[in-house]
This record gives structure tokens, C-alpha cells and sequence, in this order.
């Protein structure tokens, strides 16, 4: 299909600030859970990152020079506010002020997500994370300064990266919750206070802004692994309670009727408050955001009874037969991300932006330029999926954001994983000189931007 995308659509690239910026003990920037994290033989720590917080400006004209017109970056909780609940760090709010000035300069739409994982040290430390209402109070008031501060220039915020990702055991390492049981009741606890502050600071926004904003999930297509109508049930059931839970509350204001039975059932508490309800009830969103980088299977035999839906992937998950799959087993599925679009879109009626797309492959740089054919073929193949998505289906997609343009340490610090189009010059324990060079992919991507997508080859 030669067919461009619509005019006005949005190319881009998405970061974390504790995966780009390092920069941890500077510019008054408070301890985040990641800074106290060590190296290990497959992992880097996170004090220098690809030091983006002193080479912005080498990485904006990266983005500029391949034409991308859309960034999606991080605000680091803890670099305009140390301690999560104390005083704002003027010194870190100019960093991102710069920031964002540079990417206008550069004719870069500036898009900011307020969490990527990074919980403030003080805040885990103290009250555990979002387990506890005080941290959902803490990050209102930092993502209302946040839009205070910059809606003015930025029209497009999520609030939490993956927010489904509270909604699995993942929860607790994401949360800022360090100590415990970690039972199912603290699992949903933890879901629940994290869409409040997703409503919340979704209501300030709208009230006081024209800035949009969107839930964002981690959305996988989890396929049964055989026709046995068990397997059919898991897999609706892990979309149900995943995915489609929090949609309906980001796009109607009230959790799914099935999984809201289930917690009656089960005599879970979801802490749920009269405050809560009518934060819900004026929610609503402006698009809907997801990652998409694989889909999984699951096998029903391997899930052991009473086992709650949230967490049967940990015991039944498995690879899909017959499809390509990377070095760390991560299957290579298009018509996935095409399904994905399309039946979310279907539900909702809401734009869709894939806000984040990749492959991670091991890769060494030599003195050549790396011949990356294989993510130029793996974003060859998503682009096309979006294009059917859009042309064939009938769905509104605002944009398409690449992880990544540039290598950064994957979300468990190993930096052999590389997603970017421009190769970073360091390995897991040795900086080198984190030198930028560009691959293969990055010329083709810049073409695809050009043509407006209709230019594949």
C-alpha cells in the first residue's frame, strides 16, 4: 500500500528520563527508586544512562534532522521535585523548559508522560509507593505544577506509562512498593489509587487547559493457545481484566461489570471512595495510547486453580507457533498491532496513538555503518499493519512513535538490548565515549517520514 498517512499525522520517538538522562545526583535532582539500583553482569546502573540531561541538544537534532515532528519524553518526578511531596527544584523544571523550547524550535510536537516507573526514594521509602494515598495526593499536586507550568506549550500528557502494567504483579516494582506481601488486595489497591490520580490530574487538565490527554496501556494480543474453549476463556479474560477494565474507565468513568463482580465475589476491596466515583464520573479522554512491541499465547493447563485472571500470564504464557521471534523470545507479530488498533478502536471510538514500537536486537558496532535490515523489516511490516488499520478498517490513528530513535538501556538496564535507529557508543559497564552513530534504519526511516508513510521500500 503506497497510500501516505493523513496530513497532519505524527512521527515521533519515546524515552523515559531514567533510561536517557542520567544526570542522577545533579541539578538538584532528588533520588528515584532507579538511582540506588546496582549493576549487575546483564545490567547497567542508571546514574548516566546515554547522559541525555547534558546532550539534548545533539538528540533533538537527531529527531530533526530524520524529520520526526512528535517526542514523547518524561518528566522525572524526582528532578523538579526531590523528595515527591516537598519543594519544587527550579533548577529541573528549566531543564525541561529548555527542553520543550528547543523542541518547538525544531518543529518537534512535544508530548510528556508524568511517570515511567521512577518513583521518588522518599516517597517508597517512607509510605511504600502508591499502595498509600498520600504518594496519589504527592503526584497530583506534581502533575497539576507540571501542567501549570508547561500545557501551555505541550498539547498532548498521559499520566502513567503502561498503566496496565498496575494492574499485574508488575505492580509492585513499578509502584515504589518495597516492602509487603503483595497479595491480590494490594495489587487492585495499587491499580485503583493509580487511575485515581490518572483521573484526577486528567480532570485539572481539561478544566484548565486545551491540552488532550489519553490513557496509556501495554497492550499484548494474547491469542489461546488451542481451540479449547478454556484457553478461549483465558485469553478474553486476561484482555478483560488488562485492557479493557481500564479502558472503561478512561472512556466511560467505571471499571468493567465482570471484573467489579469478581472483586465482590472474591471479597477484594478496591478502596473505592465517594471522591473516587466523581473524579470517574467527569473523566473522559481525548485519544487512547499503547506500546505494542509482541504477542503472547496462553495455555490454560499451565495456570494453576484460583489463580486471579491479573496474573495468568505468569504461569501460562508462551510463545506463538510459527511466528519470528527475538533473541530474548519476544515474538514478531503485525497483524497483532493491526488487531489491536482495530477492535480497540471498534470498542471506544477514540483516535488511537501506538505511542511505542520496537525490536531489541544485540548489535556491535565495528567502524560500518550497522545494516539494521531486520527493524527497517520489522518497522516495514508495523507501518504497513497501521496503514491497513487505517485504510482497510476504518481507524483513526494520530500518530506512530518509534522505541526508539536512539539505544537506551532497556527497562531492565541491559544495554546489549537495543531498540534505536542511532547506535550509542557504550556497553553495560563501560561509557565509552556515548558517541551517536546512525544505522541503517535511520536513513529508511527518513524517507518513510517524507513520503508520510506511503514510501515503505
Amino acid at each position: 500500500m503506497s497510500q501516505p498517512l493523513p496530513s497532519g499525522f505524527l512521527w515521533g520517538n519515546s524515552t523515559s528520563s531514567m533510561q536517557t538522562e542520567g544526570g542522577w545526583n545533579e541539578g538538584g535532582k532528588g533520588q528515584s527508586v532507579y538511582d540506588i539500583r546496582t549493576a549487575t553482569n546483564n545490567s547497567s546502573d542508571w546514574h548516566v544512562a546515554i547522559d541525555g540531561y547534558h546532550r539534548y541538544d545533539e538528540d533533538i537534532g537527531l529527531m530533526a534532522n530524520q524529520g520526526m515532528n512528535c517526542y514523547r519524553f518524561q518528566i522525572s518526578w524526582s528532578r523538579v521535585c526531590p523528595t515527591g511531596d516537598g519543594d519544587f527544584n527550579e533548577e529541573g523544571i528549566r531543564f525541561y523548559d529548555d527542553l520543550i523550547n528547543k523542541l518547538l524550535s525544531r518543529n518537534i510536537t512535544p508530548m510528556i508522560c508524568l511517570y515511567h516507573f521512577d518513583m521518588p526514594l522518599a516517597l517508597a521509602e517512607k509510605y511504600n509507593g502508591f499502595i498509600d494515598r498520600h504518594v496519589v495526593d504527592a503526584f497530583v499536586r506534581f502533575g497539576k505544577e507540571m501542567i501549570n507550568r508547561f500545557a501551555d506549550k505541550v498539547p498532548y500528557w498521559i499520566t502513567f506509562n503502561e498503566q496496565n502494567l498496575y494492574s499485574m504483579s508488575t505492580a509492585f516494582e513499578k509502584s515504589g512498593y518495597l516492602k509487603g506481601s503483595q497479595s491480590d488486595a494490594e495489587l487492585y489497591q495499587i491499580s485503583h489509587h493509580v487511575m485515581v490520580a490518572h483521573a484526577r490530574i486528567a480532570n485539572y487538565l481539561h478544566a484548565h487547559t486545551h491540552a488532550k490527554i489519553g490513557g496509556m496501556l501495554a497492550y499484548q494480543e494474547v491469542y489461546p493457545a488451542t481451540s479449547q474453549p478454556r484457553d478461549i476463556l483465558y485469553a478474553r479474560r486476561i484482555d478483560e481484566f488488562l485492557n479493557r477494565n481500564l479502558l472503561d474507565v478512561f472512556v466511560h468513568g467505571h471499571y468493567s461489570s465482570e471484573v467489579l463482580t469478581f472483586l465482590k465475589n472474591h471479597n477484594i476491596d478496591l478502596d473505592i471512595t465517594e471522591d473516587d466515583q466523581k473524579s470517574f464520573s467527569q473523566l473522559y479522554s481525548d485519544f487512547i495510547a499503547f506500546s505494542y512491541y509482541r504477542s503472547l499465547q496462553i495455555s490454560s493447563d499451565y495456570v494453576p486453580i484460583g489463580v486471579i485472571p491479573n496474573r495468568y500470564l505468569e504461569f501460562g504464557a508462551g510463545q506463538v507457533p510459527g511466528l519470528p521471534v527475538n533473541e530474548w523470545g519476544w515474538n514478531i507479530d503485525p497483524t497483532g498491532f493491526r488487531n489491536i488498533l482495530t477492535k480497540t478502536y471498534n470498542q471506544y471510538h477514540l483516535p488511537m496513538f501506538p505511542i511505542e514500537n520496537g525490536i531489541g536486537i544485540r548489535e556491535t558496532y565495528t567502524g560500518k555503518i550497522i545494516s539494521d535490515d531486520y527493524r527497517i523489516d520489522y518497522y516495514r511490516q508495523h507501518i504497513q499493519a497501521l496503514k491497513a488499520a487505517v485504510y482497510e478498517d476504518g481507524v483513526k490513528v494520530l500518530g506512530y512513535l518509534v522505541w526508539g530513535l536512539i539505544d537506551i538501556p532497556s527497562s531492565s538496564g541491559n544495554m546489549d538490548k537495543r531498540y534505536g535507529m542511532v547506535y550509542v557508543n557504550r556497553t553495560n559497564h563501560d561509557l565509552k565515549d556515548l558517541k551517536r552513530i546512525p544505522k541503517k534504519s535511520y536513513g529508511w526511516f527518513k524517507q518513510v517520514i517524507a513520503s508520510n508513510g506511503a514510501q515503505l521500500d
